[in-house]
C-alpha cells in the first residue's frame, strides 16, 4: 500500500517566519508532527511519503504513486487545501483527511473519502481495521474519548528533509486544565491534561538525535506546565539527564501559562534542562476582559512584573495579545502598546478577538445574533468573525495604530533594548554558533544595515549591544530578523 501524506501550504502570516528563515537558509519554521505520528501507526510493510507544500511542490507524479492521499490541516490552510483535493480529484485518487481543519468542519468537504477525526489514536485504528480485512469503510470516524498518550508512538522524523526546517517538535501532552471562552482547545482535547510517559519523551529526543538533528526542539503543547507535578518529579529531571549525557544538542522553547512567574523552582528546571524561550498567552491589560473570557490564570497579578521576572530568570517571553472584547474601551489601544514595549516582548502578536466553533465565545455570539462567518484561523489578518460591542471603525484603526506603534522600526528596535536590560543569560554550555547563523548574520547586514530604511537604528541597536550587553549579541541578530519579518508581513516600511 502506498500512502502519500500532504501537509497543505500556509499563507504569509505572523506564525510563518518565512522572512525570517530566509536569513538562516530554511525553508519551513516547523514539521507536521501530526502528520509524522499517524505514518507511525501505519502498517509497518506500508510505503509512506510526505510532502510539506511549505517547502515541496505536490507532483503530479506522487499522486499518480498513491494508493490513498491523507491530508491533515488547520483552518488557516483552507484555501491549499482546497487545491490539493482538487489535484486528487482530478486524478482519481482516495482521500482520508483529519486533523484540527477537518475535525471542526468535514461536513464542507463532501468530495472527501473518509474522515478519520478526533484523535487518531483512536480512530485511525477502525479505519485500518476495515481496510485490512476488505469491510466497507465508512465515511467518518469520530470518538468523544480522549486517547491514552502512552500508546502514542514515536513520530517518523526519518521521512523529512530536516535540514530544510529551522525547528524539529515533539508532544508531551494534550488538554489544558484553563477554559478561555476563545479557545477552543478544552472541547477538542480536554480539561484533564494527559501526558506520554517520560520514556517516550525521552525515545523522542534519542530517535531525533540519532537521526543527527541538533538545534531548537518546539514542544507544541498547549500549555507545557499543565500538569506541574509529573513535568516537575518526572519528566524535566529525566531531560536533563539526556541533555546532559548527550552535551546538550537541542534548545527547546514552549508554550505556558503565565502562572509559571509563581515557580522558581520550575523555571529554573526549565532553564536547566535547555528552554530558552516561551509563549505565554497575555490576552489584555483589561482586567474586566480577562474576566469577561474566563483568563482566570491571568487576574490579580501584576502582568508585567511576571513577565519580567522570568526574563530575569533566564527565559525569553513570546506573547499573544487581544483586543476587541466586550470590555474593551478605546484607551485599550495605547495601554496594549504600553504594556508591550515596557516588558520587552519582542516577539508580541497582536490579534482581532474571533470566536472559533466549538468555544464558548461562539455559542454566545450565536446567542446574541452577532455570529457573521466562520473564523479564518488567521488571528492578526484584521478580520473578526462577529460584531463587536465597540464600533468596527473604531477597533480597526485601533488595532491598526498597535501594529504601527509596535513594529515600525524605532519602538521595534526600542523594545529589542529593553529585553535585553530585563533579560538574565543563563550559565548553560556555550556552544559555538552554527554556520548557518553566522551566514545570517551576514546577510542582516546587507539587507538591514544596508539597504533597508532603518539602516542607522540597526547600526545604533549593533553597537549599543556591544557595549552594553555583548554576550547576548545573537539575541539581538535574531530579534532583528524578527522586525524584518513582521514589517514584511505587515507592509510596514519603516
Amino acid at each position: 500500500m502506498n500512502i502519500l501524506m500532504i501537509y497543505p501550504e500556509y499563507p504569509d502570516t505572523y506564525w510563518s517566519f518565512s522572512h525570517a528563515l530566509r536569513f538562516i537558509s530554511k525553508k519551513v519554521a516547523v514539521p507536521p508532527l501530526g502528520l509524522l505520528t499517524i505514518s507511525a501507526m501505519l502498517p509497518k510493510n506500508w510505503n509512506k511519503k510526505l510532502i510539506d507544500m511549505n517547502m515541496d511542490k505536490l507532483k503530479t507524479v506522487d499522486l499518480l504513486w498513491a494508493d490513498y492521499v491523507f491530508i491533515s490541516a488547520m483552518h488557516i490552510q483552507k484555501e491549499s487545501v482546497d487545491i490539493v483535493v482538487k489535484r486528487c480529484l482530478a486524478h482519481q485518487k482516495k482521500m482520508v483527511a483529519g486533523g484540527p481543519l477537518f475535525t471542526q468542519d468535514y461536513q464542507n468537504y463532501p468530495m472527501i473519502d473518509h474522515f478519520v477525526l478526533n484523535e487518531a489514536e483512536i480512530t485511525l485504528p477502525l479505519f485500518l481495521k476495515a481496510l485490512e480485512n476488505h469491510e466497507k469503510l465508512d465515511k467518518v470516524y469520530e470518538t468523544k474519548e480522549f486517547a491514552d498518550l502512552t500508546q502514542t508512538p514515536v513520530p517518523d522524523y526519518h521521512l523529512l528533509s530536516m535540514k530544510k526546517y529551522a525547528s524539529m517538535n515533539l508532544q508531551v501532552s494534550r488538554g489544558c486544565p484553563y477554559s478561555c471562552d476563545f479557545c477552543e482547545i478544552t472541547t477538542l482535547l480536554g480539561h484533564k491534561v494527559r501526558m506520554k510517559d517520560t520514556q517516550q519523551i525521552i525515545n523522542e529526543l534519542q530517535a531525533l538525535y540519532d537521526l543527527n538533528w541538533r538545534g531548537a526542539v518546539s514542544v507544541v503543547d498547549d500549555n507545557f506546565i499543565g500538569n506541574r507535578k509529573q513535568i516537575k518529579s518526572e519528566l524535566l529531571p529525566a531531560m536533563h539527564n539526556w541533555m546532559q549525557a548527550h552535551k546538550y544538542p537541542f534548545v527547546f522553547n514552549a508554550q505556558t501559562s503565565i502562572n509559571i512567574a509563581d515557580d522558581d523552582i520550575l523555571i529554573k528546571m526549565m532553564r536547566d534542562v535547555g528552554f530558552k524561550s516561551i509563549f505565554i498567552g497575555i490576552e489584555t491589560v483589561v482586567e474586566e476582559s480577562l474576566a469577561e473570557c474566563d483568563k482566570v490564570q491571568n487576574r490579580d497579578r501584576d502582568l508585567l512584573q511576571s513577565v519580567k521576572k522570568i526574563q530575569h530568570n533566564g527565559m525569553q517571553v513570546s506573547g499573544g495579545f487581544i483586543v476587541g472584547f466586550d470590555n474593551d474601551q478605546t484607551n485599550v489601544f495605547q495601554r496594549q502598546i504600553d504594556f508591550i514595549q515596557q516588558s520587552g516582548i519582542v516577539a508580541a502578536m497582536v490579534g482581532l478577538l474571533n470566536a472559533p466553533k466549538n468555544t464558548k465565545l461562539y455559542e454566545r455570539m450565536k446567542e446574541e445574533n452577532r455570529l457573521m462567518l466562520e473564523s479564518s484561523g488567521n488571528n492578526t489578518d484584521f478580520s473578526m468573525n462577529f460584531t463587536p460591542k465597540m464600533n468596527k471603525g473604531d477597533l480597526l484603526e485601533g488595532y491598526n495604530n498597535i501594529i504601527k506603534n509596535i513594529y515600525s522600526i524605532k519602538p521595534f528596535y526600542k523594545r529589542i533594548r529593553q529585553f535585553l536590560i530585563n533579560f538574565n543569560a543563563t550559565d548553560m554550555p556555550s556552544k559555538r554558533p552554527e554556520f548557518s547563523y553566522i551566514l545570517a548574520f551576514f546577510k542582516t547586514i546587507i539587507i538591514i544595515g544596508i539597504y533597508h530604511r532603518g539602516w542607522r537604528e540597526y547600526w545604533k541597536l549593533l553597537f549599543w549591544t556591544l557595549r552594553k550587553r555583548p554576550k547576548l549579541f545573537m539575541e539581538a541578530i535574531t530579534f532583528i530578523v524578527y522586525g524584518y519579518h513582521f514589517r514584511m508581513v505587515y507592509g510596514i516600511s519603516r
